[in-house]
């Protein structure tokens, strides 16, 4: 099992045993959820990455958020993510982005993608404040429900708020 610490929280790869607590996480965070199967799938595929944040001294041992990704080669696509509801707007969303693009860096990587939804202020913000530009939108993404922003970010963008 990967881990690596971060002031008082811990990333961890995501294991099949951690999923149920990542639903609760994800149901919370959006329109249209990732399944169990989903998230398995995500893990065996070999591109794929999941990995946890949890709070390194809780007895509860509780997943505060998660984060999937692929990589393929030079290029990386962000492809779930969530924070639980109770952990936002606390650093924990940035702490996941920062292990993600140092993770993929030391890999090579040299441009990311992800989709976020158009109406998801917050996750934008965060985004841009580390080096995403507007690359597009996708009309109905999300279900038909709401359009998604493709967003882009280029290794060689060194914003570190």
């Amino acid at each position: 099992m990967s881990e690596e610490a971060i002031g008082t929280t811990r990333i961890e790869s995501m294991q099949e045993c951690d999923i149920d607590e990542v639903l609760l996480i994800e149901a919370a965070s959006r329109q249209t959820s990732w399944s169990k199967q989903s998230f398995v799938g995500e893990m065996k595929n070999p591109f794929s990455f999941c990995f946890i944040l949890k709070e390194r001294n809780d007895p509860r041992d509780r997943t505060l958020g998660f984060i999937c990704f692929r990589v393929l080669g030079k290029e990386s696509e962000l492809v779930n993510f969530g924070v639980h509801r109770l952990h936002r707007r606390k650093g924990r969303g940035r702490e996941l982005m920062r292990f993600y693009i140092d993770f993929c860096r030391k890999r090579g990587v040299e441009t990311f993608y992800l989709e976020t939804g158009i109406s998801n202020r917050a996750a934008i913000k965060l985004y841009q404040s580390l080096g995403y530009d507007f690359k597009g939108s996708r009309s109905g993404f999300y279900g038909g429900r709401e359009d998604a922003l493709l967003m882009v970010r280029k290794a060689s963008c060194e914003k570190r708020p």
